[in-house]
């Protein structure tokens, strides 16, 4: 497999299967090995405060983990489920009215449990993030996922370590 996966995969498994994410309306924009990129449009009816016409918290967390579940699903050789442990998320300053959110999330570590994930949120610009978020997913495996395969090989076509490339 390539660095490259068949966005489709994860369009039907993460924007269309879950019925929060579908209803929120995420959009799969990037996938590859340890890494996802989401975008949630600005919609009406996620605005937090009718006053200022900014998107509520809550859709952009869902957004972040989505998007921190989407990396650790890159990292498996085949589907297994598997479930946010924490996730803590950082706001650092409100979203802007009428624009679309994007999240680009990373899966840094996954051991034979758990995962490690990083994610910012914003609006096209990493460097200006409206929230910055950290988590951990249970998996639910017996035998150490460290040992498998991932879903995604390394361009070179070994398989990775375990590890998302450039962490």
């Amino acid at each position: 497999m390539s660095d490259k996966p068949d966005r489709k995969i994860f369009e039907q498994a993460f924007s269309d299967a879950i019925p929060q994410n579908k209803a929120l309306g995420l959009e799969v924009v990037e996938v590859a090995r340890g890494r996802g990129v989401l975008r949630l449009p600005w919609k009406r009816e996620l605005v937090g405060n009718p006053e200022t016409g900014v998107i509520h918290g809550g859709a952009i967390t869902t957004m972040l983990d989505a998007c921190c579940g989407m990396a650790v699903a890159t990292m498996l050789k085949t589907p297994q489920p598997f479930a946010t442990l924490d996730l803590r998320i950082d706001y650092v300053r409100p979203a802007t009215k009428g624009e679309a959110v994007i999240a680009e999330a990373e899966c840094y570590r996954i051991t034979s449990n758990v995962a490690f994930t990083r994610a910012f949120a914003h609006h096209g610009d990493p460097s200006d993030p409206i929230a910055a978020a950290s988590g951990t997913f249970m998996l639910a495996t017996k035998g150490s996922a460290r040992n498998k395969e991932p879903l995604i090989k390394s361009g070179d076509g070994k398989s990775g370590d375990g590890k998302a490339g450039g962490a």
